[in-house]
């Protein structure tokens, strides 16, 4: 009988539970619960609400077990945010969101401790103050209170798994995106945390993708009246994820795309060098693999868009957003979408029309004009990142693969073969939910091998290529576009 894998998807925005099984060669998805995943600001902190999502976790299992026998579950969840676990077994408090200010400044301060070239030779993790390091430096810091109630810290998906099974383990591709974890070893660098004044025993024991942190324990089975359910440590970072369900063969290039462009490649060893610390490339963990890839700013720049003119009381959808910005004039001003302005919630559209105006470009006001800007840097990013990614591997890549929900955005999927002359496969768009059960199926035997899983994905998924138009024009703005990299309103 075919095993049935709960794969638990939790993004930035909202969550999902799916239910998935392998049939006459191709994976079957049912959508058991989708709930949202809210943030809350209290004072000056923003929060994740992980109580909530506890519940919606234990909504999705009362749900599934009562449509099918559950063979297993797996958790898949965004980077670098934990949750601190005190010496009694207990949450301290809410997790705080990678977007919250707190860490502004910080990599600078850690750079003075460690130097950026030493930290980046030992971890191969491209500098960004979301990290978990620059987080557990600030409590260091600033909260030395809180830092010395911890017994534990655990990363999202460790620590929904922790709840569910009463085990603290830490899996690796989630801690991969730390800034302290030993890419080679991959275990955590002691070296760093001492150096910063964080404990190493703060670090539960590590744990490989594939491998299970427990079954249901006996308290949750009897409050959701369910028999015990091995919890999978797939790739729980949803990145790794998503990557582990890329349909492709042999070498290639791959767009994450979502809140975050995850825009790299997969090696079978880390690529640490002069080179790679200069274009800010990360080494992350997948499935027997490395990740080399580049955190750019995504679509997080439109959906931020969005809400800001919503509640302008412009009651704008994404289609009427892609139709203005198809219909305003190409090519009249761009941003560096990984410009700091742009990480933290609030009036995108205006930091986007004070860039241009700073840099002396054509300053946007429509929203298609603003929408257009957006598209086209973004684009431009791309291929920026595109002809580095060849240059620091040594590789001639002919295509990208986009999958995850941005290639719903077929005018973005365009614009990206367009700008980076390379024919571009889009799909699937529940990547990160294949990827995740597909790692649970191959735990579970029912699946043999990744190579397996990915020919099978290709098998269930309906895959739509995008072949360049006018890659001319594109390369003629370019040097243009790439004046304005490195700049920001803010300076």
């Amino acid at each position: 009988m075919a095993k049935n894998v709960l794969a638990f998807d939790f993004g930035a925005s909202n969550g999902r539970a799916m239910l998935v099984s392998c049939r006459d060669g191709k994976m079957e998805m049912t959508e058991v619960h989708r709930f949202p995943n809210d943030t809350v600001i209290l004072g000056d902190r923003m929060y994740w609400d992980f109580p909530r999502l506890m519940y919606e976790v234990k909504q999705a299992i009362l749900k599934a077990v009562k449509l099918s026998k559950i063979d297993a579950i797996g958790i898949d969840t965004w980077g670098v945010d934990f949750g601190l676990i005190d010496r009694y077994g207990e949450l301290i408090s809410n997790p705080v969101h990678y977007r919250d200010t707190r860490t502004e400044g910080l990599p600078a301060e850690v750079a003075g401790i460690l130097p950026e070239k030493e930290l980046y030779a030992r971890t191969g993790s491209q500098t960004m103050r979301i990290n978990t390091l620059y987080q557990l430096y600030y409590l260091r810091k600033m909260r030395p209170d809180i830092l010395a109630c911890a017994d534990k810290i655990l990363f999202i998906p460790d620590l929904i798994a922790y709840f569910l099974t009463g085990k603290m383990r830490c899996e690796k591709t989630i801690a991969s995106t730390s800034n302290f974890l030993d890419p080679v070893r991959r275990e955590p660098d002691s070296y760093i945390l001492e150096a910063l004044g964080i404990s190493p025993s703060l670090i539960a024991p590590m744990i490989n993708a594939g491998e299970i942190y427990g079954n249901l324990s006996d308290k949750i089975c009897a409050e959701l009246s369910c028999e015990s359910i091995p919890v999978i440590a797939v790739c729980t970072h949803d990145t790794a994820s998503a990557v582990a369900a890329a349909p492709a063969k042999g070498d290639f290039v791959y767009i994450s795309c979502g809140t975050w462009s995850l825009f790299g490649t997969e090696l079978s060893a880390p690529l640490i060098n002069e080179k790679s610390l200069a274009a800010q490339y990360t080494n992350e963990g997948g499935y027997n693999s490395t990740r080399f890839l580049k955190n750019i700013m995504g679509l997080w720049l439109i959906q931020e868009s969005r809400r800001h003119w919503l509640k302008q009381g412009e009651n704008v959808t994404y289609a009427d957003l892609e139709r203005e910005a198809t219909a305003a004039e190409p090519f009249r001003c761009f941003i560096d979408c990984d410009a700091p302005e742009f990480e933290t919630s609030g009036d995108i559209p205006g930091r986007v029309s004070e860039f241009c105006r700073v840099t002396g470009q054509f300053v946007p006001k429509t929203r298609g004009e603003i929408m257009r800007c957006i598209y086209e840097s973004l684009a431009m990013k791309y291929k920026l990142n595109f002809e580095k990614l060849s240059d620091l591997t040594g590789k001639n890549y002919k295509t990208i693969n986009m999958f995850g929900g941005g290639i719903k955005d077929t005018f973005l999927c365009r614009m990206t073969a367009s700008s980076t002359g390379a024919t571009v496969i889009a799909g699937p768009a529940e990547a990160t939910v294949m990827g995740n059960a597909a790692v649970q199926l191959i735990s579970l035997g029912e699946i043999k091998s990744l190579e397996d899983a990915r020919e099978m994905i290709r098998n269930s998924t309906e895959l739509k290529t995008y072949l360049p138009d006018d890659p001319e024009t594109w390369n003629a703005v370019f040097p243009e576009y790439k004046k304005y990299i490195g700049a920001s309103a803010l300076k």
